[in-house]
Parts: structure tokens; C-alpha cells; sequence
């Protein structure tokens, strides 16, 4: 399995950014993704999207984190 903090903890201060569709969007948080029993991948949170990879670094999908909320 991937060590998330030691790949994405670098991006959490702001200095280094992921560019998304030629935006550089800062990360603002990383985490495992369970199916409530095993570990399935992780999330990247930006300030736009959330993006999701297998346990392997596989990128699977990306979601507007405008798309998420609740109004």
C-alpha cells in the first residue's frame, strides 16, 4: 500500500498544488476509503474536487465538491 503522508503530506501547506485541467488546486486533505470491512483506496481532497485511487495509486474517478454538498 501506498504511504499517503509521505506522498501528499508536502501539498497540505499549500506551497506545492495538483493541476486539474490546467488549474493548480491546492490539496486540503487525503485519506483511506473503506467498505467497512477492508480498505479499498484513497481520496484527495482539493479545493474543488475530490479524487479517488485504488490502495495502489490507480486514479478511478474525480467529483465537484460542489456536486457533494447539501443545500
Amino acid at each position: 500500500m501506498i504511504n499517503l503522508d509521505q506522498r501528499y503530506h508536502s501539498y497540505l501547506n499549500g506551497s506545492k498544488t495538483l493541476r486539474i485541467d490546467g488549474v493548480n488546486e491546492k490539496v486540503i486533505a487525503y485519506g483511506w476509503e473503506d467498505d467497512g470491512k477492508d480498505i479499498i483506496g484513497y481520496y484527495v481532497n482539493t479545493d474543488n474536487y475530490q479524487l479517488h485511487y485504488t490502495k495502489d495509486g490507480v486514479f478511478l474517478s474525480m467529483e465537484a465538491l460542489r456536486a457533494l454538498e447539501k443545500v
